[in-house]
């Protein structure tokens, strides 16, 4: 199902979905069904860690696909790290949120140090999860990427604008939960994109959720290690 409809549609479509989800699990099974009538066969799934892994793991699970991880980080306003400037992607470049940085009176080269430490940790994520495997190849294959959900949809966005540079023949994405403006806002960036539910008052991904829990590295290796064996070793 892909975003497509009036506004009144969206929000009746939203109120099919029963919020909020029990876990990420739950999510990723609802988020599965929503994906299996668009016939993505051969389709490779990544996620976005932490969160989105075991959302990615029954999204794989039930497609019959492979399932990997796509290591992005938040660009943060350095006096406030929580607010998100930009995003990168492996193998992407940062990608800014230019309304926001013009509001601060910033310019991207203000943040070279902190796109330079982010890096370092989206490499050392990379190493840690992957343990110096590169990412699948996606030329012409269907490629969808996967979250726990999005609020602003900063590091969505610097992920499939990464994938659409390495050519898949059709690039979803797939959140259980995402803010209705965002969605919108990132339509015109994928083939599809597919949004179980769309609150319009959102806050954050994890009010969307009874058990939202922070997964640690240790447990995003674990997923991927359960993917791989319920694959027979093929699925990363």
């Amino acid at each position: 199902m892909s975003w497509n409809s009036s506004a009144r549609e969206d929000a009746q479509r939203a109120e099919t979905v029963r919020l909020p989800y029990a876990d990420r699990t739950e999510a990723g099974r609802v988020l599965a069904e929503r994906l299996v009538p668009l016939g993505l066969e051969g389709a490779v799934v990544l996620a976005l860690p932490r969160g989105g892994v075991p959302v990615g793991y029954e999204v794989a699970r039930r497609l019959g696909s492979r399932l990997d991880v796509l290591v992005t980080r938040k660009i943060g306003y350095p006096p406030q790290p929580e607010l998100g400037v930009g995003a990168i992607a492996e193998g992407g470049s940062p990608v800014f949120d230019g309304e926001l940085l013009a509001r601060l009176g910033l310019r991207e080269d203000d943040l070279a140090a902190t796109v330079a430490a982010e890096r370092a940790e989206l490499d050392r994520r990379v190493t840690a999860y992957r343990h110096g495997r590169a990412l699948p190849e996606i030329a012409g294959r269907p490629v969808i990427v996967v979250d726990d959900g999005f609020a602003t949809g900063g590091t969505a966005r610097a992920a499939v604008r990464a994938m659409r540079e390495r050519g898949p023949s059709r690039l979803v994405l797939a959140v259980p939960v995402g803010a209705a403006e965002t969605v919108r806002a990132l339509e015109a960036e994928v083939d599809e994109i597919v949004v179980p539910a769309a609150p319009w008052e959102f806050r954050a991904v994890g009010q969307w959720y009874r058990d939202f829990g922070q997964l640690t590295d240790d447990d995003v290796t674990a997923w991927l290690e359960r993917a791989g064996h319920a694959a027979g070793g093929g699925a990363v």
